[in-house]
């Protein structure tokens, strides 16, 4: 540790009588309510809000430059630098402000395979986010607190806010990731998803360096064994689909492949509630108990939930840890995917709702990591807008894309994993002309997928997107498999078409260092 962070300063903040080390459960519960962090809903879920900020702030968040790893982070957009100095004095700051008030910890792991696993440390202004870290990453045996030596320490104190113009700062919140010094600094927001992603980013950062795979994916495996991967971002499907109550969840957002296998970097679940329904997603819905955290979701004066409100945000989320998914698997980790998928939410309308990829499909695609953004979820978006997110988890990644893709090629090629695109978005149109793909018909497909039955059917070669489609899935009307055949007027279908390859093309042009064979993997326009 650096004597420039004065590591005494943060022990002895955590020797005072107003620390509370790795509470029960109800213990964090009655003290958030206490607190007026929150409240208990007619389900036992405590509901909380988190103010101005509703979801991740991307522009707000840093890496500190320094010298021990500035060659390995790929600076950019994404990986904002910051100097040392202002990462110091924004520290001794928080912890100065912390110093008369009471502090929760949490000690805990990150990585379900002990080879790889990394013990953590976070320390919280709110009682409610401890309860949220709690449920997120894996919580240690008494055994294993006993002799717990974090690795890396997360600090967050979310009613201090920055001075942009003294702390140089892009506004009052900030979250930086010191690499050197292993400690994360949030301050600003009271987003509880900043320290999930901050791991998440400190993970992409360590394990491809150990050889194994940080993967933005959600996995789960069926009786026999056989694994499965589900890409996407969010609002693609990830974590609806790998809550199947036919297999075993092994986690639902951050995984790493080693040579052992699939293993979750977590120990819980953060899923999107908007419009969720027992119907459709059970599993999920079922999870929502005692011990779960609720984030901006409306309720009424019976304290009953309205999960299809977005009156706070669209981007309500439900925090609960794996073992409240019947039948997931723990520890959370399971042998090499004989199955990987790729899920994008087309609002053009014109990907098929599956198809097969090369291994050099695949890395295109996995590079290009494409979904849309809707009308109206964003100021000034009109119409669909293509969203191309490297590896499906660009935010995340401060290593070179190259670097994941060219590892998935490699375990995809040794494990001889078939890959599939599937598409959860829209048929017979673009968004307000076509329909949502049926979420029964996209369970029979992936079920199809997973269980081999689609090797079965003929696959006819898209002539823009150059992907085989299969002719035929028990359970799915074959004019559905073929897109063109949804639409109206085909001529339409084929502009649109051809207008999403350009963007395709044009998006993968700053990928200028991969092999032809990938490049030539992409979409083509026959205008």
């Amino acid at each position: 540790m650096s004597t420039n962070v004065e590591e005494l300063n943060l022990r002895n903040l955590l020797k005072g009588t107003n620390v509370y080390f790795n509470l029960e459960v109800p213990k964090i519960i009655e003290l958030a309510i206490q607190r007026k962090e929150g409240i208990l809903t007619k389900t036992g879920a405590l509901l909380t809000t988190t103010g101005k900020y509703t979801g991740r702030s991307p522009k707000d968040r840093f890496i500190v430059d320094e010298k021990e790893n500035h060659d390995k982070i790929a600076w950019g957009i994404v990986n904002q630098p910051i100097n040392e100095e202002i990462f110091y004095s924004l520290y001794q700051k928080v912890l100065q402000y912390l110093q008369d008030k009471e502090i929760f910890v949490f000690d805990g792991y990150a990585g379900a395979n002990k080879k790889y696993q990394l013990p953590i440390r976070v320390v919280n202004e709110f009682a409610w986010h401890n309860l949220f870290v709690q449920q997120l990453f894996i919580r240690p045996t008494k055994e294993e607190l006993e002799s717990h030596q974090a690795e890396f320490t997360v600090i967050s104190a979310p009613g201090f806010k920055a001075n942009p113009t003294v702390d140089g700062t892009n506004s009052e919140a900030f979250i930086m990731l010191n690499l050197k010094e292993k400690i994360v600094l949030i301050g600003g927001t009271e987003y509880a998803g900043e320290m999930k992603k901050s791991i998440f980013s400190v993970m992409n950062f360590l394990l491809p360096q150990k050889n194994v795979l940080s993967m933005h994916c959600s996995a789960n495996v069926g009786k026999n064994g056989d694994v499965a991967l589900f890409f996407g971002l969010s609002g693609t499907g990830k974590t609806t689909l790998s809550a199947d109550p036919n297999r075993y969840l092994i986690g639902d957002d951050e995984h790493g492949w080693s040579d052992d296998g699939v293993f979750n970097i977590e120990g819980g679940c953060y899923a999107k509630c908007i419009r969720l329904s027992e119907e459709n997603e059970p599993q999920i819905w079922n999870a929502i108990q005692f011990g779960s955290v609720l984030e901006n979701v409306v309720i009424d004066d019976n304290r009953n939930l309205d999960f299809n409100s977005d009156a706070l945000t669209e981007n309500t989320r439900a925090a609960y840890p794996l073992h409240y998914i019947p039948g997931a698997v723990i520890p959370s980790q399971a042998g090499h995917p004989h199955v990987v998928i790729f899920l994008t939410a087309d609002a053009f309308g014109v990907l098929p709702p599956i198809s097969r990829l090369t291994k050099e499909q695949a890395m295109y695609h996995f590079l290009s990591g494409y979904t849309s953004k809707l009308a109206g979820t964003e100021r000034g978006v009109t119409e669909p807008e293509a969203t191309f997110s490297t590896c499906f988890g660009e935010p995340f990644l401060p290593l070179s894309p190259t670097i994941y893709a060219e590892m998935l090629g490699e375990k995809i090629t040794k494990h001889q994993a078939k890959v599939y695109l599937v598409n959860t978005g829209w048929s017979g149109g673009p968004y307000g002309v076509g329909q949502r793909i049926k979420i029964a018909y996209t369970r029979a497909m992936v079920t199809a997928a997973l269980n081999g039955s689609i090797e079965e059917a003929a696959f006819i070669k898209d002539p823009i997107f150059g992907f085989g489609i299969p002719t035929q899935i028990h359970g799915v009307p074959e004019e559905v498999l073929q897109p063109k055949n949804t639409w109206a007027d085909q001529e339409a279908y084929d502009r649109q078409a051809n207008e999403l390859a350009k963007r395709f093309i044009l998006n993968f042009n700053k990928f200028s260092q991969v092999s032809e064979e990938i490049k030539s993997a992409g979409p083509k326009v026959t205008e």
